[in-house]
């Protein structure tokens, strides 16, 4: 078992960055792929980042791409989210996900344990 607590979203003019968090408890962080989903108000969850268990491979969104860059730190058990020149679209409650992954770490379904959510709010 292995659960999941996000932090470090908040409100920030389009153009500024944050960093998210992901702490996770359990013995088994290291082994999985984690990952990063959202929802906006009204839209379906998507797919935001990931990364495999040793951090050497990572997936992004096309629409996040270049200005998100997911990292994590097995150490602290720790997975994070860095996201620059936010814009209003990327306003949502971001989740972060993990598990061992058999197909692809872009679906949702593969992820057994998640977070709460915290929420990213960019103003324009």
């Amino acid at each position: 078992q292995v659960q999941l607590v996000e932090s470090g979203g908040g409100l920030v003019q389009a153009g500024g960055s944050l960093r998210l968090s992901c702490a996770a408890s359990g013995r088994t962080f290291s082994s999985y792929t984690m990952g990063w989903f959202r929802q906006a108000p009204g839209k379906e969850q998507e797919f935001v980042a990931a990364i495999t268990w040793n951090g050497d491979n990572t997936y992004y969104a096309d629409s996040v791409k270049g200005r998100f860059t997911i990292s994590r730190d097995n150490a602290k058990s720790t997975v994070y989210l860095r996201m620059n020149s936010l814009k209003p679209e990327d306003t949502a409650v971001y989740y972060c996900a993990g598990n061992v992954i058999r197909y692809g770490p872009k679906d949702r379904y593969e992820y057994d344990y998640w977070g709460q959510g915290t929420q990213v709010t960019v103003s324009s």
